[in-house]
């Protein structure tokens, strides 16, 4: 087992990372209070509830569960008031530990409901998904989506703790596992060419699920996270670069409905786009470019955008949270393992790249 420790000032938690866990003994400093409410969904509950039920029964706690339906598209405010009728209905009080035990739309929805219940109560997240392993699961984004927009509501909520448990990648469906290395291979173009390097050599590997190198991976990723988020966990400047390829992808995701894409998928195209405008602005090279391509289609990903009108598709980017005073700000690569937040970039280029990455374009 591996830990990192989230630095925020005066606070800190740690992710563990590793492979069959213990979380009767890891989670015993850090669930706070007598009450603990699980949220999860209909597909994972078979797999783990019982396991962690147990887990922290034994350390004395008295568990309620809440299970929600498996899907980005249940992301929304009246699944999450089921969280709310939850803790009501089983007489939860402020002093309470709700612990997300899924992927990444659970622990963003517990995160929101954790950080509104009772004006906020205890928080801990215990990802199932190699996406919310190396992503959402850190630096305490939560939230849910709006037809109009991709995460436009929630909080900041920070987790107590974080308990990434590679065995539980075993039971993750390909597709799912692949969505995952979109977020990592992202880590890598905007701040890490080793990592690069490195993803290059052992993509196929991470495909078939090899244990030993997903948690070198999370633990690469999670650690360049770790670090932004230290420095700017607000999002008031620099944490705005883990949203490569987001703002494109986003405007994907809201117009086909959320979930017909996964948001892996969406980013790994909106990647592709990033990639190209910043060669059309001659920051990086065709190379570049080309190399970025193929390494998000080693992994299994889409890099052609589906058909959109052009008008529809900036209308979406509008939304986006990094659009401010009317002006779009993406996050493009200088060259690769460096990308900056820019206002500074030819729109007429951004809607070529639009238009070049998608199908019959």
């Amino acid at each position: 087992m591996q830990t990192l420790f989230v630095e925020l000032g005066d606070r800190r938690y740690p992710i563990f990372i590793g492979s069959q866990l213990n979380p009767e003994q890891l989670l015993a400093p850090y669930v706070q209070g007598k009450q603990v409410m699980v949220v999860t969904n209909d597909t994972v509950a078979p797999l783990y509830l019982q396991h962690y039920r147990q887990a922290l029964e034994n350390l004395g706690k008295d568990v309620a569960v809440c299970i929600l339906p498996d899907g980005e598209k249940y992301k929304n405010i009246e699944h999450l008031n089921l969280i709310f009728d939850a803790l009501l209905g089983a007489g939860f009080n402020r002093d309470c530990t709700v612990l997300a035990l899924g992927g990444g739309v659970i622990g963003d929805m517990a995160g929101f409901a954790a950080a509104s219940f009772q004006r906020g109560v205890y928080f801990v997240q215990v990802p199932t998904t190699l996406l919310s392993q190396v992503d959402s699961s850190v630096g305490g984004k939560t939230g849910i989506n709006h037809p109009l927009g991709k995460n436009m509501i929630g909080a900041f909520k920070q987790p107590e703790v974080v308990l990434a448990d590679m065995a539980q990648l075993k039971t993750l469906p390909p597709r799912e596992l692949s969505a995952g290395l979109a977020e990592v291979i992202k880590y890598a173009l905007l701040g890490d060419l080793n990592f690069l390097l490195w993803l290059e050599q052992h993509i196929e590997q991470l495909l078939t699920g090899d244990e030993q190198l997903l948690a070198e991976a999370v633990y690469r990723s999670c650690a360049h996270k770790a670090r932004i988020v230290a420095s700017d966990e607000k999002e008031q400047g620099d944490r705005a670069l883990l949203n490569l390829g987001h703002t494109f992808g986003h405007a994907i995701e809201s117009y086909l409905g959320y979930g017909v894409w996964l948001h892996g998928e969406a980013v790994a195209t909106g990647m592709v786009m990033a990639a190209d405008l910043s060669w059309r602005m001659g920051w990086i090279s065709l190379d570049d470019l080309t190399r970025t391509k193929q390494i998000l289609q080693r992994a299994g990903l889409p890099i052609v955008c589906p058909q959109i009108p052009l008008d529809e598709f900036l209308g979406f980017m509008a939304h986006d949270k990094k659009v401010l005073n009317g002006q779009f700000r993406l996050v493009l690569l200088k060259q690769l393992g460096q990308a900056c937040i820019t206002r500074e970039f030819d729109v007429e280029k951004m809607k070529q790249a639009i238009l070049a990455n998608q199908q019959g374009a």
